[in-house]
């Protein structure tokens, strides 16, 4: 519509039933638009939902799971079943051991663990990272399949 002094703008935004919404205020002259303000806040909102759903998408998460070289059936299992749920949302899992006193002695223990640990989960999963070990820890991660 041209340049339009804010009182002609008001006007016309009346007489159309609709809102003067200021767009720019730092341009010269400033840019307004006559548009339903509620209708445009409502589709803002919903760009910025969508933008906030895919960046979740790519920003998968990295469950870790703490196990040991020792460590009972039951309490396998149940790590087993929780990394699976969370790796058929799509996320990695990290299970690590970490050893303590005489347990670094025997560090084929907690390896025998990670890759038990592997197997149960090989039906939704993909070994990314093999077996490590920095320090007192050993991990490994897995990823799902595609």
């Amino acid at each position: 519509m041209g340049i339009k002094t804010i009182e002609d703008a008001k006007t016309i935004a009346n007489f159309a039933g609709l809102d003067l919404v200021l767009m720019s205020s730092n341009s010269t002259p400033a840019v307004g638009k006559i548009i339903d303000y509620n209708k445009f806040k409502y589709e803002r909102s919903k760009k910025q939902k969508e933008a906030l759903k895919k960046q979740r998408e790519t920003n998968k998460d990295l469950k870790e799971y703490r196990l040991s070289p020792v460590i009972d059936i039951h309490d396998f299992e149940t790590r087993v079943k929780n990394a699976k749920e969370y790796l058929m949302k799509g996320h990695k899992v990290k299970p690590f051991i970490r050893f303590k006193g005489r347990q670094m002695a025997h560090p084929e223990l907690g390896k025998e663990v990670l890759e038990r640990f592997a197997e149960n989960l090989n039906d939704v999963s993909i070994i990314d990272t093999p077996v490590k070990q920095e320090g007192k820890n050993m991990f490994l991660v897995l990823a799902p399949k595609k």
